[in-house]
């Protein structure tokens, strides 16, 4: 049997409180009390605990037939019994059959008493701290969900200091006008990379490397994942426009993290490895904490336009502006890798591998899908920077043979071959090969 008293606690603000307690026992009796009064949280328990004494206590009734000395004891009289412990209250007194019949009900006073010492516990405060400035932040991803973007995938991230909250969120139109797309979701951790990391591997773990972070506020953090969390999808985060992961964290104070066993490349991003610098935003990619502004507009957005997002925090004396140009990550095909060349007594003959924007989570055993309407790739031999030929092929192989490069005025000359795959919303990044015609 329990009882949970609600009252208002001094304590606590005058917040509502609750104290409940509880009797062994057979039973899953629960009762509730509202008590619209300010209690001391021991004084709140005390209370409960007698109102339970007393349910409990009140459960046990007992009828007697006493001679007429019995007519003196009046309704309401609390009596003891003999051979029954604790004491008993008249509910009924009724004079028939030459007798008088006594109808009790045990009522507190014997047994042990609830103890009266309890804690209000503790208050759940937000951080008493000024709203600050917001700080925004766009980023174009790579498909990072299973199944093919119809769009390209750009997410707006707001954040700011331990005390920031959210910001409303705009986005210019061509004509200038800032349409509203509602507020920011909670404040997400970004920061900016303190090192230039070097060019990994996408097909290995990068335990080399280390990439030191200095996130934008003290209070935000990161944390280790394990390989079952990795494969869940934790710790992705993106620094300048690769896609990568981190299992170890090794804080430096002050909001400054050192992230360990890098999985480089991810979704196709291996082309982004090249070229990082100090400086260079660092965003940890969580869904709940990013907001998709053209989608809440209903739209896509097309292949190099450029999309410029404004938000007004309560701690911003202007609005703070964000903008890129969208690039298409997420509707393009990864470039296709294992280019080989093969000399042959006929010219060259060239091989690769395709990937696709959809199934990242490839089972072995089978082809990832195609992932497009059709498989084209678009092949050019170049010839330092003009282009040699440009040809399609719809399957992942070319000849180039003698009469090709005879016709083309290459022969002995080092070129390059780039193959992208033609997808049904873009073509993607090239993967090359040098060879000599």
């Amino acid at each position: 049997m329990a009882l949970s008293l609600r009252h208002y606690d001094g304590a606590r603000d005058y917040q509502a409180g609750v104290q409940r307690v509880m009797r062994p026992g057979p039973g899953r009796v629960e009762r509730g009390v509202e008590l619209p009064a300010v209690l001391e949280a021991g004084a709140a328990r005390t209370l409960a605990g007698a109102r339970l004494q007393a349910g409990w206590a009140g459960r046990a009734t007992m009828t007697l037939r006493c001679d007429w000395s019995a007519l003196a004891l009046a309704v309401g009289a609390v009596v003891s019994v003999a051979d029954a412990p604790g004491l008993w209250r008249i509910e009924e007194r009724e004079w028939e059959g030459m007798a008088v019949r006594l109808a009790l009900r045990r009522v507190p006073g014997a047994g042990p008493v609830m103890p009266g010492a309890a804690s209000s516990g503790a208050i759940v405060r937000q951080v008493d701290a000024p709203h600050g400035a917001t700080h925004l932040m766009l980023a174009e991803l790579p498909p990072v969900r299973e199944g093919l973007a119809d769009g390209p995938l750009i997410v707006a991230a707001a954040s700011g200091g331990a005390g920031w909250r959210s910001a409303a969120l705009f986005v210019m139109s061509g004509t200038g006008e800032a349409v509203p797309i509602g507020p920011s979701a909670p404040r997400a951790v970004v920061g900016v990379a303190e090192t230039a990391l070097p060019v990994g591997s996408a097909t290995l773990v990068d335990a080399r490397h280390a990439l030191t972070v200095a996130l934008l506020a003290d209070d935000m953090d990161v944390f280790p994942a394990d390989e079952a969390g990795l494969a869940q999808g934790r710790n992705l985060c993106l620094v300048g426009r690769e896609l990568m992961q981190f299992a170890g964290v090794e804080a430096l104070g002050a909001g400054r993290f050192m992230l360990r066993g890098l999985r480089r490349g991810l979704r196709g991003s291996e082309w982004a490895m090249a070229g990082h610098e100090a400086g260079e935003a660092f965003l940890l990619i969580e869904e709940d904490r990013l907001v998709e502004p053209l989608t809440a507009l209903g739209g896509q957005g097309e292949i190099g336009a450029m999309v410029e997002v404004r938000a007004v925090g309560r701690g911003d004396a202007a609005p703070v502006a964000a903008a890129l140009t969208i690039a298409g990550d997420a509707v393009m095909p990864p470039a296709p890798v294992h280019l080989v060349a093969r000399a042959t007594a006929d010219g060259w003959a060239f091989g690769w591998t395709r990937r696709s924007r959809n199934g990242w989570r490839w089972a072995s055993g089978g082809d990832v899908p195609l992932g497009e309407e059709s498989e084209r790739y678009a092949v050019t031999v170049l010839d330092g920077g003009a282009v040699a030929r440009a040809t399609e092929s719809a399957t992942p192989q070319w000849q180039y043979d003698a009469a090709m490069i005879a016709a083309d005025g290459v022969a002995g000359r080092a070129l390059v071959l780039e193959v992208r795959q033609v997808g049904t919303r873009a073509t993607g990044r090239a993967a090359r090969i040098d060879f000599i015609a």
